[in-house]
């Protein structure tokens, strides 16, 4: 950093003046003779302008004095930028009410397009061109110049504004947007009118996010302007997204037309059709004549303001390629009087210096020479001065898209109301210390700094001109569009704008109807690097890429995505599921055994068919009750039997259908319950079997006094009790409720009740399985006693078939998921009153309505 300040000191010191212990004054060691243009005034403002575009330098050497370098290439609408200063500046002399009583005056350098140029230029503004000082004169009055307008180039700005700003030399640049230049440590006396590049570079993305272009290429300058566009552009793409930047290559400052053929074919072979250039309008020329050499077409281009609107590349060769371009330009404005005064240009007659620029602007438009050297004469004609510019087709003239020259109209203003309100300073409430004003006799430069951090006025076109705390412009930009016209011209016709809106932002407005698309389908191309992930998937990034360049992966199952570019898929409710196609959740498929479905239908039917057959079996009984097989241990025992494989049966019933609370409550307590009340009868009928024969036996009649009707009742009562008491704490402490089982199947929803007290079924099963066990204990023992119709035997016999299906039921019910789990105990239920109905009540049923000469008392007693 010290060097960088003690370069430009060096620097001043080398160019202004040096003192001599013999000589009496001080003298320019050597005066740089630029091309100009002056007018004196009270004040004088500088101007530096590229009125040339390039340069010729001469061979360095040591042994003789060196020589200047030449300028070449005379740039019309660089020249029109200077004169718009010098018509700003007459109009502001010519008005009463800004700065009344002073008159401005301007001393505007060309810079050649070159630095060392402008720089020098900048240096003769700050110093003066006074051939010599005497040490003895008192160094007083206003400077040579208060102020400079200029330059256009961001790397001269930021060299001249590096020196300048030391001395506090206000410097308001009209075309320089390097962001670097925003930096107030750095360059506490720069200020513009046109935005930075950061800005632009944040429009340039708003326009790449309204067309979805996601992969582009970057074409820079080889100076401070491309390198900190590029920076920029890189940093603000990784914090805002989405794009990207497919190549980002640097345009030689110089033509080298080798390095121009590699990134031309970078551009060609490229799948990024966008190509954004941040350049100057010679470095696009020497590209675009490449691009136009190697036939790249179907490319959409995006221009930066430095040649958005240059007429330069409007030529017919370049149309085929550059028609279509979108281009950030600089705000259009309109000057009223401008064009009348460019008419009267004219060159003095008593000018003959040759580095006169409206001289050479006159010899370089009708192609005349004022001072022929030798061997011209022919070449060239020779110029009067009386040539007519209205005769004569040229830019100077256009005035129907200022655009450089509005900025430069604005920076000329701002510095004229700066000064006018100096100026109007009251004495004794000045801004300076003790409260001072500043005098017109003994202005400075950094007095007027304040002044103009402060500006703010409306030009006659409506646009408001102020400054913020960096020295930045109010930011707005004109969105232009390059239209291939039928005939084969072009027109740059405004197709939007780009500002900041009230919250900070940028703020894109285009009008596409208007926008001339340079392609087959006349609409904006497609510039992905991978196309864009439809719903139902999700972007995995490319190993090694950038984020533009991604797979898509389908979500998996449970997770969906319903827009397009999905960074990650998200998880369904609970209660849905992804679609097959993934881009949206549907409620899960409950399952549950249903009423409607095969399964639920044939059991229902099963469960119907069996409470109808124990009705039926009940009706033959109470019709044939008075018959012996009837009567024959406990008819009423045979009555409640039926009845309790009756409600067997339309228990079953509470398994099938949606559960809720109460069928979850009642299930398993109807079966519990009707089972014991089954079992119970069972058992107490075995008990009575073995009573009675046990009673035919002498001395054991007195066992049949504890199987009276009454104790039998009391039996069946008792053990029937034992179970609802068991299933009624069974309720009240940890009561079975409905539940949504997730586990069983992802996509489904599986309806089912959970017991609420495993320990409570499994008493419940096991009270049952337990009366169940006795009475059939007790059944085989009883099974050879004498009768020729031994129910002994169709007891045994029907306890076998219910001890197997329930023996059976609990494996199968435990490895059974869901509405199985429920078929599985219907079954059972079914099963074993089906067993229990065929086997005790269908021998009886045979000889009733098949055999009654087989139910008398005799048969049965087997007499």
């Amino acid at each position: 950093m010290e060097a960088l300040l003690y370069t430009p000191f060096l620097l001043t010191l080398s160019f202004v003046s040096v003192a001599s212990f013999t000589d009496s004054a001080c003298s320019l060691r050597r005066r740089f003779h630029l091309n100009e243009m002056h007018e004196p005034g009270d004040v004088v403002l500088g101007g530096l302008f590229e009125v040339h575009y390039t340069s010729l330098f001469p061979d360095i050497t040591y042994t003789s004095e060196p020589e200047q370098p030449s300028c070449e290439g005379f740039d019309t609408l660089g020249f029109r930028d200077a004169m718009t200063m010098v018509f700003a500046i007459e109009e502001i002399n010519k008005n009463p009410s800004l700065l009344p009583n002073l008159t401005l005056g301007y001393s505007l350098y060309d810079n050649c397009g070159a630095l060392v140029i402008g720089f020098s230029g900048a240096l003769s503004l700050a110093s003066g061109q006074e051939e010599g000082i005497s040490p003895q004169e008192n160094c007083s009055g206003t400077p040579p110049i208060l102020a400079i307008v200029g330059d256009s180039y961001s790397t001269f700005s930021i060299a001249i504004a590096n020196v300048l700003g030391l001395f506090k030399i206000p410097i308001v640049s009209y075309f320089a947007t390097c962001s670097c230049l925003s930096d107030r440590q750095q360059f506490p006396s720069f200020f513009r009118t046109i935005p930075s590049d950061a800005f632009q570079v944040n429009a340039v993305i708003q326009i790449l996010k309204h067309f979805d272009w996601t992969w582009v290429g970057l074409l820079v300058t080889d100076d401070d302007y491309g390198f900190y566009v590029a920076q920029s552009f890189q940093s603000s793409l990784s914090q805002q997204g989405g794009a990207c930047l497919a190549y980002v290559e640097v345009l030689p400052w110089d033509s080298k037309p080798g390095e121009l053929k590699r990134i031309v074919n970078l551009i060609k072979t490229s799948t990024a059709r966008v190509v954004i250039v941040f350049a100057h309008e010679i470095h696009t020329f020497r590209l675009i004549e490449e691009v136009a050499e190697q036939n790249v077409t179907d490319r959409q281009w995006i221009a930066s303001e430095a040649w958005a609107s240059a007429a330069v590349l409007q030529i017919p060769r370049f149309i085929p390629f550059l028609g279509g371009t979108l281009g950030i330009a600089i705000r259009r404005g309109e000057i009223p009087g401008l064009r009348d005064f460019l008419l009267q240009t004219h060159p003095d007659k008593n000018d003959n210096y040759e580095t006169n620029l409206v001289r050479q602007f006159w010899e370089h438009t009708f192609q005349c020479k004022f001072d022929p050297a030798e061997g011209e004469e022919d070449e060239k004609d020779l110029c009067t001065g009386d040539e007519d510019l209205e005769q004569v087709e040229t830019e100077l003239l256009d005035v129907s898209n200022l655009r450089p020259e509005y900025n430069v109209y604005k920076a000329v203003y701002a510095l004229a109301h700066a000064l006018d309100e100096m100026l109007r300073c009251e004495p004794g409430k000045g801004p300076f210390v003790d409260r001072t004003c500043a005098a017109l006799q003994s202005l400075e430069p950094w007095q007027l700094l304040h002044y103009l951090q402060k500006v703010n006025f409306t030009t006659p076109f409506g646009d408001q001109v102020s400054f913020d705390e960096n020295g930045d412009a109010l930011p707005i930009y004109d969105v232009m569009n390059w239209v291939w016209l039928p005939e084969g011209g072009t027109k740059i016709q405004n197709v939007g704008e780009v500002k900041k809106s009230a919250f900070g932002r940028e703020e894109l407005v285009l009008n596409e109807n208007l926008i001339f698309w340079n392609f087959e389908s006349k609409k904006p191309p497609q510039s992905v690097c991978s196309e864009n992930c439809p719903p139902g998937t999700r972007m995995a990034r490319k190993k090694g890429q950038p984020v533009c360049c991604f797979d898509c992966i389908p979500c998996s199952d449970g997770k969906i995505s319903n827009g397009s570019n999905a960074r990650e898929c998200i998880s369904c409710p609970e209660d849905f599921w992804s679609s097959p196609q993934r881009d949206h959740c549907l409620p899960k498929e409950t399952e549950f055994l249903s009423y409607h479905e095969p399964l639920g239908i044939c059991l229902t039917t099963t469960s119907l068919l069996g409470t109808f057959i124990c009705a039926v079996v009940l009706g033959i009984f109470i019709y044939h009750r008075s018959t012996p097989i009837v009567r024959a241990n406990n008819s009423e025992l045979s009555f409640l039997l039926l009845v309790s494989l009756k409600l067997c049966f339309l228990c079953s019933l509470l398994f099938i259908g949606r559960p809720i609370l109460w069928t979850c409550q009642l299930r398993h307590a109807a079966f519990g319950i009707s089972f014991v009340l089954c079992v119970s009868c069972i058992l107490v009928k075995t008990m009575v079997v073995l009573a009675v024969f046990k009673a035919s036996k002498p001395g054991g009649g007195a066992s049949l006094k504890w199987f009276g009707a009454t104790q039998q009742r009391g039996t069946v009562f008792a053990l029937t009790c034992i179970q609802a008491a068991v299933c009624t704490v069974w309720i009240v402490s940890a009561s079975p409720m409905p539940h949504k089982n997730t586990q069983y199947h992802n996509d489904k929803i599986v309806y089912e009740c959970e017991v609420g007290s495993t320990f409570g079924f499994a008493v419940l099963l096991s009270y049952i399985g337990l009366l169940a066990f006795i009475s059939l204990m007790l059944a085989f023992l009883a099974r050879n006693l004498p009768d020729n119709f031994n129910e002994a035997k169709l007891i045994t016999f029907s306890m076998l078939i219910f001890c197997a299906v329930w023996v059976a039921f609990v494996p199968a019910y435990i490895n059974s998921p869901g509405k199985y789990a429920d078929a599985v105990e219907v079954f059972a239920i079914l099963a074993s009153s089906f067993g229990l109905l065929v086997a005790l009540f269908g021998p009886k049923c045979y000889v009733i309505l098949l055999k009654p000469e087989r139910n008398t008392k005799k048969a049965i007693m087997g007499r």
